[in-house]
Order: C-alpha cells, then structure tokens, then sequence
C-alpha cells in the first residue's frame, strides 16, 4: 500500500503525484513479481505485460482483498503472517531453488 498523497499533492499535478507514491512503495521491491498495489485512500493499480495479464492481476488483487475482508470479518484480531512463513511460501514457488508448483519449461 502507498502511504496518503497529502493535500498539496492531490491540489497540484494529482495523477503525477499519485504516480510517485506508487514508486516510493516500490523502492527496492521488484514491481515485476508484486504487480498490483493499493494507493492509500483511492483504490487498486494493477499492471502486466499487456491488457490481459493487468486484468488477470485485478481480479487477482480483488479475490485477496475478499478473502481479507471476510477474515477479518471472522476474526478482527488476525495479524498477518511472519516474515519466515511469508518467504517459505513465496520462495517454494518463485525463489531460485523453486520446487512447489508446474515444472519450469525447458528452452
């Protein structure tokens, strides 16, 4: 999520400014593997390689925040997972020694 866009930002050049938060929550991110964000007070950006795959990505975006909101629907004291569990779950899949999911095609 990006931090507020504050006042003067929203009164001066508001989509340029909207695009600087949008990089400030990428610094040092790859924005290739997260390629959707929640700009704080406005809504949710997402992008790809072309229409399709941004697409894809929104509904995706979409399905997590559903699931989100029922969760904290159930349980309004669920916290969001630990940094070791976050990583073992994305690294088993995307990491460089990957091994859960499709086999990797062969060029």
């Amino acid at each position: 999520m990006t931090d507020i866009i504050s006042d003067s930002d929203i009164a001066g050049a508001y989509e340029e400014n909207t695009g600087h938060a949008i990089v400030r929550a990428f610094d040092g991110v790859d924005y290739s593997v997260i390629p959707a964000v929640l700009v704080a007070n406005h809504g949710a950006f997402t992008w790809g390689p072309d229409p399709a795959t941004s697409a894809h990505n929104a509904v995706v975006l979409e399905s997590v925040a559903r699931m989100a909101y029922f969760t904290l629907g159930i349980n309004q004291q669920a916290a969001a997972i630990g940094r070791f569990l976050h990583d073992q779950h994305y690294l088993r899949k995307h990491g460089k020694a990957a091994y859960y999911g499709q086999p990797k095609e062969k060029i």
